[in-house]
């Protein structure tokens, strides 16, 4: 068994490269990776195209990835929020690009990668301007919207507990994207509330297996986004 894990979020990080696809978990601030997503923004890379559900909250965590300008890109569902702040006001600035999908569109794309799907028809974005462009197919009468499939180069993920060999476990709906993403990233980065012995996590239990978990940094006392953002906390990176 290989040993996956890790010793800072730098060292987790180091190798996420100009130009990447990074996939992001999260479901508004409930799992989200903002350990790792700050290390990202001290490291540097630029020209990502960021694949998460939403597009940040208030000046931390994945909106400090934006802020900071190395955003190229971001495939979401929720851009806008009552708490997004950054996003908004870069996009109406043009100097971001937003590729718009249905949640459950955005889910199955995700998903679809990680079984070896290339692609798929959903009658989803039917007869809207999200359909512009895309391949339309009749089927038992009913119209459907070619989808491809999103793969990433790295996923930045948050769970509950893992062990050393990248077996995972998430705290109820911190869970959302985090599974679908591991197994879409060639590389998959994994902050843990908790690292525990090989066999402390009861088999039946994982939820996703090692064999898609590539570096595991175990960060006991993760910072909460939602106080962050309700006390207008700020993070640029430790570089500036």
């Amino acid at each position: 068994m290989i040993n996956k894990q890790v010793q800072s979020v730098k060292e987790a990080v180091s190798d996420i490269f100009d130009g990447a696809i990074v996939m992001i978990s999260g479901f508004g601030e409930a799992g989200s990776p903002v350990e790792l997503i700050h290390a990202l923004v001290d490291q540097g890379a630029k020209d990502l195209t960021v694949v998460s559900n939403n597009a940040g909250s208030g000046h931390v965590g994945l909106a400090a990835l934006i802020e900071n300008r190395q955003v190229r890109k971001i495939i979401c569902s929720f851009p806008r929020t009552a708490i997004s702040v950054v996003f908004p006001e870069l996009y109406r600035a043009g100097k971001i690009e937003l590729e718009l999908v249905p949640q459950g569109t955005l889910a199955e794309r995700i998903r679809a990668a990680g079984a070896g799907i290339p692609a798929f028809f959903t009658s989803t974005t039917v007869n809207t301007p999200l359909a512009e462009g895309k391949e339309i197919r009749r089927f038992n009468g009913r119209s459907y919207v070619l989808e491809e499939a999103i793969k990433a180069d790295f996923a930045l993920v948050k769970c509950a507990a893992a062990d050393k060999y990248g077996n995972l476990v998430y705290n109820k709906t911190a869970r959302n994207f985090g599974p679908v993403m591991c197994m879409a990233a060639n590389t998959t980065i994994v902050q843990a509330r908790k690292l525990v012995d090989p066999g402390a996590i009861d088999p039946e239990h994982v939820v996703t297996p090692g064999i898609f978990v590539h570096r595991v940094v175990e960060i006991i006392h993760p910072v909460d986004e939602s106080k962050l953002v309700a006390e207008n906390k700020k993070y640029h990176g430790i570089k500036q």
